[in-house]
């Protein structure tokens, strides 16, 4: 009896063939951590891209959005400094009335008068004319106002600026105590004709200051040129709040 041959069948190369398996499947991983970095690469770009164009609007931006808060703060100013002049007139008329005082005397010699108001005849408190808000200036570090006294000179380039805008008019206040007060604290001016057409003569002189005597008016203390005019005056330290001018 023939006998039986014993075949084997040959066993499949298992390491070949996960070696192959191994190879393909790496090279796979490695294109696609070649894909996805390239994608974080786009992505970085992209990011540094709009940054960069975000930065540059800003940098557009900024002298706007300084030059609006300004505006906001002359604003504020203007609000504050008429404030006051109506308080230095409230205060003058009641000092005249209970002293028969007239000119520099009848005027405030401090912020504090101002604030401590005006006595009303049979009553327990006085009665408020300027609000303690009112009393800084916003555009100014410190947020002292100045005090400008009767006479200055100061007072005398607002006098003048105050015509040429009103067209070589000065203004004259309605009230008789007022008008009086300003024949007596400002030289009058009959004609601006020689000013050569500029309403920002002086440079906001502090000649004519005070920090004790009669005051005004008052004025900022900041030099810097105004996004904002008031009376066609584009400095700050130039711009005078008093009762003076105002009809």
């Amino acid at each position: 009896m023939p006998k039986m041959m014993n075949r084997t069948r040959p066993e499949p190369h298992h390491k070949i063939l996960g070696s192959r398996f191994y190879k393909s499947s790496a090279a796979r991983t490695t294109n696609i951590d070649s894909e996805r970095s390239s994608e974080g690469g786009y992505t970085t770009v992209a990011l540094l891209a709009f940054m960069t164009i975000l930065a540059i609007f800003a940098m557009a931006a900024a002298p706007r959005i300084q030059q609006q808060v300004l505006r906001e703060r002359e604003k504020e100013a203007i609000f504050r400094g008429e404030q006051i002049a109506d308080a230095i007139r409230a205060y003058y008329r009641n000092r005249r009335a209970m002293t028969g005082t007239v000119g520099d005397q009848a005027l405030p010699t401090s912020m504090d008068q101002l604030l401590q108001g005006v006595p009303i005849q049979g009553a327990a408190k006085n009665r408020q004319i300027l609000r303690p808000s009112a009393a800084k200036d916003p555009l100014s570090k410190d947020g002292e106002w100045r005090f400008i006294a009767p006479r200055a000179e100061a007072l005398v380039e607002f006098q003048q600026s105050v015509m040429l805008y009103a067209g070589n008019v000065l203004p004259v206040p309605r009230d008789q105590q007022m008008m009086q007060l300003q024949q007596l604290a400002a030289p009058q001016i009959v004609t601006i004709s020689n000013l050569g057409g500029t309403s920002n003569r002086g440079s906001g002189s502090s000649a004519g200051d005070t920090t004790s005597g009669p005051f005004v008016g008052v004025a900022s203390s900041n030099k810097t040129k105004s996004v904002l005019t008031y009376y066609g005056i584009e400095s700050h330290d130039q711009w005078i709040f008093t009762p003076l001018f105002r009809n």
